[in-house]
């Protein structure tokens, strides 16, 4: 087996319409045992996701993206650290309750939902919303821009008491291919 890859954070979507792997784990079985799988594999978290964020994607209400997220959550919490890829604040609570411990907030604003229960916070940089997020993305420093609103963002989340800060810039949430490429290179 392995070992684990600090950092690696392997993705397991519980959606019927995610861009990468949309409906190949909508079913709980197959969504536990690809994140063990992953976890095999040495992924050092496995983030588990019920609501797609992909370009055009349509909101879910919290309810269903409860019922698609919880068992997943609960049985892989049990071999490995999960977190939970939410912008709904009882989504996120319910999840930490249920074994994660690290939220992935795609809408960088659960910072007090994670200080309040005491994990660890991801803030991504998304222009927008999914629905309308890749319909002429404009940055004039789309570096300098991501960089400032995800450094707010974090400095936010340690004045709450969140410990453990992760930034993501958003590959794709609101920017073009050209935005994605600056953003790697810097």
């Amino acid at each position: 087996m392995p070992a684990t890859v600090p950092g690696v954070m392997g993705i397991v979507n519980v959606t019927p319409d995610s861009f990468s792997d949309g409906g190949l784990f909508l079913d709980a079985e197959a969504a536990v045992a690809h994140g063990r799988a992953l976890l095999a594999e040495g992924a050092s978290v496995i983030d588990v996701g019920g609501e797609s964020t992909r370009p055009g994607a349509e909101p879910v209400d919290a309810d269903e993206e409860l019922r698609r997220v919880l068992p997943v959550v609960e049985a892989l919490s049990e071999h490995g650290r999960v977190s939970i890829d939410t912008r709904k604040p009882e989504v996120a609570r319910a999840a930490v309750a249920a074994g994660a411990t690290l939220v992935n907030d795609v809408s960088a604003s659960l910072w007090s939902v994670a200080a309040e229960c005491g994990v660890g916070w991801v803030a991504m940089h998304m222009r927008g919303e999914p629905r309308t997020m890749q319909q002429a993305p404009h940055y004039d420093d789309v570096v300098g821009e991501v960089c400032e609103f995800l450094e707010a963002q974090a400095r936010r989340a340690v004045a709450a008491g969140v410990e453990e800060v992760w930034v993501d810039p958003g590959f794709g949430f609101g920017k073009t291919a050209a935005h994605n490429l600056a953003l790697m290179a810097h």
